[in-house]
């Protein structure tokens, strides 16, 4: 009798210690606040129910549309507390059609520096020595605004060698500092290279009926040298054709080959952000019905699709699989997805470059967008929640 008391009080034990590390890990794992249609349901591998929280039936002083919820394993062990901001489901066209992008930056971005040779035999450049550095965002010289290199060639080249104070923007903050040209061959100059625009192709995600706005690319327009994302000043969107596809293999993630078919713009760009680029169309740029947007707490891993366009204009709808999700504040990525379409592998060797945009389907809901390649196995990569790039929109809007 006392051993199978012992070996009872041991079984409980252990599973109370299952159960308060499993109530851990999805106090972390499962995010503070969410978005929901009605109730909140998770899809969770162990069952994680919500109930409306004590505090949120007696009084509250937060919005109507605002409910705290408070989150248990298995009906009984306490998780935490969200809250679930109540909205009516956003119904949005899937796209997956290829667009342009035409990008102008708001100042001009600092992409190199001479940092051997000075023009006096140093070992720095006069912008190295001022304090300017790869990835600032030059604003203004000698009190001008810039938008390109010419305007800073103009002013440098005029000072005579006297100092210029440089405004600039570095993580958010403004900066000045005082450039001192130096002459040579015949030049005054600063010895920087900067950028001033960008162009390239990627896949529409949604468009808004209600307002005419789209969500495409899943993550932002970067500098291909320093990486950083362009400060957006102008930028448009135009047609283009998909004129083939280099595949994508181990190592190399392969690309789509295309052009714009003209320099008309087809659309307007308003943002550039984490999670895509957004704006305006001036038509509706897909034939795909709308269908309801799908929160992050209702994806589940397993079966899904995805609409992306591997040759011409028109998407095609391929399967995929989600591999996993993560939930947690601040993830760094959403999904984990892996193409398992055996023509989408054929044509394409998995994910490439361009793809990104591409919007992912699950249980006739709106729920993602592929971002980035695995390059190691280009079968897989990263996507972004829906409702993230839907969220901006609204911002974006409002």
């Amino acid at each position: 009798m006392r051993k199978f008391i012992r070996k009872t009080a041991a079984a409980f034990a252990a599973a109370a210690f299952t159960a308060l590390s499993l109530a851990g890990y999805y106090e972390n794992s499962l995010p503070d606040y969410l978005m929901t249609d009605s109730s909140l349901d998770l899809q969770t591998f162990f069952d994680v129910t919500a109930a409306l929280s004590d505090s949120t039936r007696e009084v509250s002083s937060q919005p109507p549309d605002v409910q705290t919820y408070t989150l248990s394993l298995f009906g009984a062990v306490p998780v935490k507390e969200v809250q679930a901001h109540t909205v009516d489901t956003p119904m949005l066209r899937p796209c997956g059609e290829p667009f342009g992008i035409r990008l102008i930056t708001d100042g001009v971005l600092v992409v190199d520096l001479q940092s051997q040779g000075g023009f006096d035999g140093t070992l720095s450049c006069p912008a190295a020595r001022c304090g300017i550095r790869i990835g600032d965002i030059i604003m203004s010289v000698g009190g001008q605004a810039v938008s390109g290199n010419s305007d800073i060639s103009a002013v440098v080249e005029g000072s005579g060698g006297q100092p210029l104070e440089v405004k600039l923007k570095r993580d958010g903050e403004v900066k000045t500092v005082s450039l001192v040209p130096e002459l040579s061959g015949g030049k005054y100059r600063a010895g920087m290279w900067v950028r001033d625009s960008s162009a390239g192709i990627g896949t529409l995600t949604f468009y808004d009926d209600t307002t005419g706005s789209f969500g495409g690319l899943g993550h932002p327009i970067c500098d291909a040298d320093t990486k950083q994302p362009l400060p957006l000043s102008d930028g448009n969107t135009g047609e283009v054709d998909i004129t083939g596809v280099e595949k994508s293999h181990e190592g190399d993630p392969g690309e789509l080959l295309g052009a714009f078919r003209s320099s008309a713009a087809t659309g307007v760009i308003t943002a550039n952000t984490s999670c895509g680029v957004f704006g305006r169309t001036f038509t509706c740029p897909t034939k795909h019905d709308a269908m309801p947007l799908g929160f992050r707490q209702q994806i589940h891993e397993g079966d899904a699709t995805v609409y992306t366009t591997v040759q011409g204009g028109q998407p095609q709808e391929y399967s995929v699989s989600i591999k996993s999700i993560d939930l947690s504040e601040n993830a760094e990525h959403s999904m984990i997805v892996e193409i398992t379409d055996p023509e989408l592998l054929d044509k394409a060797g998995g994910i490439v470059q361009g793809m990104s945009g591409s919007p992912i389907m699950q249980d006739g809901k709106l729920i993602g967008a592929l971002t980035h390649v695995f390059t190691d196995d280009p079968t897989c990569g990263y996507a972004v929640f829906a409702e993230e790039m839907y969220k901006t929109v609204v911002n974006d809007a409002s």
